[in-house]
């Protein structure tokens, strides 16, 4: 009995010493895509969750505020092969996965080579994702959901780790395909890209016109994130944390759990919204340097992991009800 309890000792002690280490390589990482990305920085601690979540983000914003800029820094800094799409209406699936080519040797003989593309990447930046087809999508929505994608009937595998993370604009909607429910829910998490405030602008602009721009520096391998992403699903969460997400989502639902908030929704989050916040809310507080998440943790994640999960009725919005209220109001009732 003493050497199984000896063992055990060790083994958290392990986790101990190597969330400390993992902690200290992520605020370094997110120090230094906070000197080239300024004035965002809720934006670039959900896009870290996201990606030591294992997860992909949809990051939602006017043009100009630097989400290609955010994608390319972390591609950098994560040490991980950044890659870009351009999603416009004419663009194929093929243009996206790769295609297969016939080639004849020199000895005469046939034989089809596959040629991937762009999407055979580490971080992926699918920019303005809702401008092409619902099926060049559904090709994206594959590889971001099976990790592999299938060209002639072949599997090919994207590298790890694979991240996406995609553009919306909210503006321009002449042109567009609205992405459907099944790839929203693939999105750990939707975040708001705002516009920065008067003292951050400030130096935007002297950062980006003088002789020289603040470049990013590689502070983590593929590897080092790839152990952090193992990490973060052995800290341990207490009972109260997972009650508090499934009371969370479970109320997000139209029925009698949500109670009479239950009449604003039309549809709401599946199971797989408990998964998101339950490794968000560990991965936030890794990046806090804490060994466990706390129900702050599950409140601060619930917003960008729940709205683009829910819709409200038609006679909700006519009323002037907003997701952001709505999910307000359900983390009041947990209290």
């Amino acid at each position: 009995m003493a050497a199984a309890g000896d063992g055990l000792e060790k083994l958290e002690d392990m986790i101990v010493r190597a969330a400390e280490a993992t902690s200290a390589q992520v605020a370094a990482a997110k120090a230094a895509i906070g000197k080239v990305i300024f004035g965002q920085e809720r934006v670039v601690e959900q896009a870290l969750i996201t990606v030591l979540s294992g997860g992909h983000a949809l990051l939602v914003g006017l043009p100009g505020l630097a989400k290609t800029k955010l994608v390319e820094t972390m591609g950098t800094v994560l040490g991980l092969e950044a890659r870009r799409i351009q999603f416009t209406p004419d663009l194929m699936p093929s243009d996206i996965v790769g295609s297969e080519v016939l080639e004849e040797s020199p000895g005469g003989k046939r034989s089809f080579r596959f040629i991937p593309g762009p999407i055979f990447g580490q971080l992926l930046m699918a920019d303005e994702i809702n401008r092409a087809s619902p099926r060049t999508q559904s090709a994206l929505l594959q590889a971001m959901q099976e990790q592999h994608v299938t060209v002639g009937g072949n599997r090919h595998d994207v590298p790890r780790p694979f991240h996406v993370l995609a553009t919306q604009n909210p503006i321009e909607q002449e042109g567009t395909y609205p992405l459907p429910e099944a790839q929203l829910d693939r999105f750990l998490m939707q975040i708001d890209v705002d516009y920065p405030d008067l003292e951050n602008e400030r130096k935007i602009i002297f950062d980006t016109t003088g002789t020289e721009e603040s470049k990013p520096k590689t502070t983590m391998t593929a590897d080092e994130l790839i152990a952090a992403q193992r990490l973060v699903r052995r800290l341990p969460v207490g009972e109260a944390v997972v009650d508090a997400i499934l009371t969370l989502v479970r109320a997000a639902r139209p029925g009698p759990e949500s109670g009479e908030l239950g009449k604003l929704i039309a549809w709401g989050p599946s199971p797989r919204a408990s998964q998101a916040l339950m490794l968000a809310a560990r991965a936030r507080a890794l990046i806090d340097g804490r060994l466990s998440p706390s129900i702050d943790d599950v409140f601060d994640m619930a917003e960008p992991i729940l709205k683009h999960r829910m819709a409200l009725t038609f006679a909700a919005r006519a009323d002037g009800a907003t997701m952001e209220d709505v999910i307000a109001q359900l983390k009041q009732r947990i209290g």
